[in-house]
């Protein structure tokens, strides 16, 4: 058996290469997949598509049509989703991509710091699982296949 994970979460940190490399060293038969990880490609995506957009708002509202496409397909195609929220960066599309998983009954993985605890209550009660780390996160993967 082979699973498909949707990696959620910021995009300016590394913790997504983390959670690849350690499920490659346990060999867990997992295809990974998540948001488009190049910050000016996402930008921008509207515009490579649609053409040239008249304001910045335009400009958000057609990268947001073509992003929410990419993320509602991979989604809908992963048989788990792990979110991550740090303690660095605003989390609003995460909330939403974590949101959505558990809305379309996706079994989800919050990993949270003890830090957010409060903020994530709800989210967390509503996860498959709530962990602390990107190891726990794994070690939860590789209990799928034990």
């Amino acid at each position: 058996m082979r699973l498909t994970v949707y990696l959620a979460g910021e995009i300016h940190s590394s913790w997504r290469e983390e959670v690849k490399q350690k499920a490659a060293m346990l060999k867990l038969p997992i295809d990974f997949v998540g948001p488009m990880e190049d910050h000016d490609r996402s930008d921008n995506i509207g515009e490579e598509i649609l053409g040239k957009q008249p304001d910045a708002i335009f400009k958000d509202a057609a990268a947001s049509s073509f992003n929410n496409l990419r993320t509602e397909i991979l989604l809908k195609k992963a048989d788990v989703v792990i979110a991550l929220f740090g303690d660095k960066y605003k989390q609003w599309n995460t909330a939403m991509d974590a949101s959505a998983a558990v809305a379309s009954g996706k079994p989800l993985i919050l990993i949270r710091s003890e830090a957010n605890h409060h903020a994530l209550k709800e989210l967390s009660r509503k996860a498959s699982a709530t962990v602390e780390s990107v190891d726990q996160a794994v070690n939860a993967l590789y209990y799928i296949f034990e």
